[in-house]
């Protein structure tokens, strides 16, 4: 008799879709994820701050490093909302945030989220879901520096900032509509 392996209990998928107050607001009311924390990954600079990763030198995107229960939402399932709450096919930049820190980027753990990842990119370009042509980076993961803690929970903590109220609210209130049946109950 063969044993069988069963799914990790938790498993972390690093993406970056602009600017990280959006994607962690989205992500966060996901039924299975258990924590989104946004930073800094996909660069030169140990430790960078904020302010060095939006001067664009260090190399990082803004990132969300996602933890979430594969049993109750899958990798696929998370890249393929990720796919449709930021636009992949606009180098270094979301919207009017331009720069390589806003580039759409998956930082894949692993050969299976390689594959996961590159099948998920192939069925968004064969649905037509983005007009333009996806240029999704997708990078070995390699080191992940927490941003600092005023951006954590931004959106939950700011509703009524300028950027809030104008980017992110429309983001998830579309986000919800769309995907009502994974929200968190």
């Amino acid at each position: 008799m063969t044993p069988t392996t069963s799914p990790p209990a938790v498993e972390i998928a690093t993406l970056g879709g602009g600017c990280f107050w959006c994607t962690e607001a989205v992500l966060q009311q996901l039924t299975g994820v258990e924590e989104v924390l946004p930073g800094y990954a996909g660069g030169t600079v140990p430790n960078p701050s904020y302010e060095q990763v939006c001067g664009g030198r260090t190399g990082h995107a803004e990132v969300v490093q996602v933890k979430f229960d594969p049993k109750l939402l899958s990798y696929h399932d998370l890249l393929a909302i990720f796919f449709t709450v930021h636009d992949p096919t606009t180098k270094d930049r979301q919207g009017a945030d331009v720069g390589t820190q806003y580039r759409s980027v998956i930082l894949y753990h692993g050969d299976a989220q390689l594959t996961t990842a590159r099948q998920v990119i192939e069925e968004v370009r064969s649905e037509g879901i983005w007009p333009g042509k996806v240029v999704t980076e997708l990078s070995p993961f390699q080191v992940f520096y927490p941003a600092e803690e005023y951006h954590r929970n931004y959106y939950r903590r700011n509703p009524t900032q300028g950027y809030c109220r104008a980017v992110i609210s429309p983001k998830v209130s579309k986000f919800r509509e769309h995907y009502v049946s994974l929200l968190r109950s």
